[in-house]
């Protein structure tokens, strides 16, 4: 470890089952091509007040601020997708640290996303050939651990070229919406 990395390291960060993620890598590379499917629901409470119910777990909020309409109680659907996006790259980042052996002391990312909102969910400004959605994300790592920057720097280019999120959000993806 080098003395600049060393003077970084305050408290190394509890890090996932490394025989797990070995187990998980092998079930991996013995089956690539599984592929498993993610079920959500969401139940509309209120006004833009949405709960998202995931597995068991509590829900999961989604609301509008204020100049949305909205009451400011949770992230709106498009900050949930950018906290999503760093959430899934913290993990990847996490994941690798752990298979290349290097202790982190420190994950966090910022993120910032460019939207057009004047389509108001499809009631304002509907121009033929309106770009909906991100048109650009920007996100800085904040990576500290016993790893030179440049091994970082990889950690940092592996987790985002392995990110289901972030390829989610890069290549198109068929999305189907109908009634029920």
């Amino acid at each position: 470890m080098s003395e600049v990395a060393a003077l970084k390291m305050t408290t190394t960060l509890t890090p996932i089952d490394k025989n797990g993620l070995d187990g998980l890598a092998q079930k991996g590379k013995a089956n690539p091509q599984n592929v498993v499917t993610l079920k959500t629901r969401t139940v509309c409470e209120s006004k833009f007040r949405n709960l998202n119910f995931v597995r068991n777990l509590p829900a999961h909020v989604i609301d509008e601020p204020p100049h949305l309409l909205g009451d400011d109680s949770a992230p709106n659907p498009s900050e949930a997708a950018l906290a999503t996006l760093g959430s899934c790259l913290s993990v990847g980042l996490h994941a690798n640290a752990v298979a290349r052996g290097i202790a982190l002391s420190r994950i966090e990312l910022e993120l910032e996303g460019d939207i057009n909102v004047t389509a108001v969910w499809g009631v304002g400004d509907v121009s033929p050939g309106k770009v909906l959605g991100f048109t650009d994300i920007r996100v800085k790592v904040h990576l500290e651990g016993d790893a030179s920057d440049s091994e970082l720097q990889s950690l940092v280019a592996h987790a985002n070229q392995w990110s289901p999120v972030a390829n989610t959000l890069r290549n198109p993806v068929g999305v189907t919406v109908a009634l029920a």
